[in-house]
């Protein structure tokens, strides 16, 4: 997931936390320091399979609600909800996902297509 969206470590566990108890499930994530130390000698490579012909991209967003748990344990008061924005870039023909970008709730998806366009190799654009 670090690698995937492009997130600071602490970012991914917080996030990869939220999924699991969204879906349901009772997993618990390694802490800080483990994953910290694991992930120098872990290699990651998210092959891509490509399609045939030009690449037809489908860009969609979704919203997703993060809980301020951390500010409220360390600071006392209420949990703050902050909505955020997945943007997300799918190649049509192999439904893999092409292009990540989380914005505020207010952002749309026209203003963020040149930034999903820049993470796609430029000879794999279909320039027309």
């Amino acid at each position: 997931m670090k690698v995937l969206f492009g997130m600071a470590l602490r970012q991914a566990t917080g996030f990869v936390e939220s999924l699991l108890r969204l879906i349901g499930l009772d997993w618990t994530v390694l802490d800080f320091s483990t994953l910290s130390r694991r992930q120098k000698t872990l290699a990651v490579n998210i092959p891509y399979r490509g399609s045939k012909g030009p690449l037809h991209l489908l860009v969609d967003s979704t919203g997703i609600k993060l809980e301020g748990e951390w500010h409220a344990r360390k600071h006392g008061g209420p949990k703050r909800r902050v909505w955020r924005k997945i943007h997300l870039g799918i190649d049509e023909q192999t439904l893999e996902v092409r292009a990540v970008q989380i914005t505020g709730s207010h952002i749309g998806d026209a203003p963020v297509l040149p930034n999903l366009l820049e993470q796609i190799p430029a000879d794999q654009q279909c320039h027309g």
